[in-house]
């Protein structure tokens, strides 16, 4: 069983969905059998590699509203997150660039550690306040997960990886993707958004129940 995730690390139902997925993985006991594959996507990808501003005041601004009201937007998701056991910490959370964050990804795949680094890259924006545009941080997760250090900054200082990025990005239009999370299992079931773990999970189910009986 195949699954692919289009994402973005500074998406935060990204992650709450992630965790969902993962709950379901468990409960239906198909987490074993099955491939997942995370593919890139940007949610701004004109965003600065790094900014002094926090995430409240870049939203007051984007939609128009008070740092009070945007504040309570990002409050309403922290709750969210609670359900699935994550703490974000909405003060230290700062815009970033991702497209750096999504090649060192690619660069994790190859190396046998995606999974390792995807979480990392989240934990390290919603919680710990990590600016995911900045090379040492993405350099210092890298190292974490294992990987060679001097690989992962000689590939930080080429163009490795970008195209890849790009496709993703690419195929997730092709695909009519307008937001992110963005699940497909087996190429056939598409699930958008953060939804109720028990969705995963009528889905694995009905996936893992087609390729037992197609023999695949």
């Amino acid at each position: 069983m195949k699954i692919e995730i289009w994402s973005d690390y500074v998406c935060p139902f990204c992650y709450i969905g992630k965790r969902r997925l993962e709950e379901a993985m468990q409960e239906t006991g198909l987490g074993r059998q099955a491939e997942v594959v995370f593919k890139s996507y940007q949610l701004d990808p004109h965003a600065p590699e790094s900014a002094d501003e926090s995430v409240v005041a870049g939203l007051a601004q984007k939609y128009g509203i008070s740092i009070q009201e945007a504040q309570q937007m990002l409050d309403n998701v922290a709750e969210q997150a609670k359900t699935v056991g994550l703490q974000f910490d909405t003060e230290a959370m700062k815009p970033a660039n991702t497209f750096q964050a999504h090649r060192l990804a690619k660069l994790a795949e190859r190396e046998g550690v995606a999974a390792e680094v995807v979480e990392r890259l989240l934990k390290g924006h919603f919680i710990l306040g990590e600016v995911l545009g900045q090379q040492d941080v993405l350099l210092s997760i890298a190292e974490e997960a294992g990987m060679d250090r001097a690989r992962a900054e000689e590939m930080l200082a080429s163009d490795e990886f970008s195209e890849e990025v790009r496709s993703d990005i690419e195929e997730a239009g092709q695909l009519g993707v307008r937001g992110v999370p963005f699940f497909v299992i087996n190429r056939k079931y598409a699930i958008s958004g953060a939804q109720p773990s028990q969705v995963f999970a009528d889905a694995l189910r009905k996936a893992a129940q087609e390729e037992s009986s197609t023999g695949e």
